[in-house]
């Protein structure tokens, strides 16, 4: 898997749809934008600037507002995640139970570099400062699953459970 920055994860007349579709439940509901763009969000897990526009339209909100809350809230993202967010641990436990090799070979193994999306948009891989779960370092989460104790011969048939 080869990561090409921005060749995956277009948007095309069947997602600007469903847009539209989520949009429509909240028309004449300015005030319910963020729930708007997290059921947007859901469908790709980020907000393209498209689907944003189509916000904005339907439910008759400028642009700006749009993209101004998409951008301000952390649980949003505007660019291009995969379907699966790899959150992986630095945290010092983590760090000094291993933790490199593992980053290493998940990134190898994924074709990216840290804060990448794979090419086929399946998998993002993020660095977190801590996952709160010291105890099995070295650890990573995968969407709301946690696998801890980890060694990098682990990785292949944890991620083999997403594809």
């Amino acid at each position: 898997m080869t990561a090409v920055p921005g060749a995956a994860c277009q948007c095309d007349s069947d997602f600007l749809s469903q847009v539209e579709r989520i949009a429509s439940m909240y028309r004449g509901k300015p005030e319910d934008l963020v729930l708007a763009l997290h059921d947007v969000q859901a469908l790709r897990n980020y907000l393209p600037r498209e689907a944003l526009r189509v916000v904005a339209r339907v439910l008759d909100v400028p642009e700006s507002r749009v993209y101004g809350v998409a951008t301000f809230y952390s649980m949003f993202s505007t660019k291009p995640r995969g379907r699966h967010i790899i959150r992986i641990c630095e945290s010092a436990p983590c760090h000094v139970m291993g933790a490199k090799e593992v980053i290493d070979s998940l990134l190898d193994q994924l074709g990216v570099e840290m804060g990448g999306t794979t090419a086929d948009c399946l998998f993002t891989v993020e660095a977190t400062s801590c996952l709160g779960v010291c105890g099995v370092a070295p650890a990573l989460m995968i969407d709301d699953e946690v696998y801890g104790n980890l060694v990098p011969g682990d990785l292949f048939e944890i991620l083999e459970r997403y594809k």
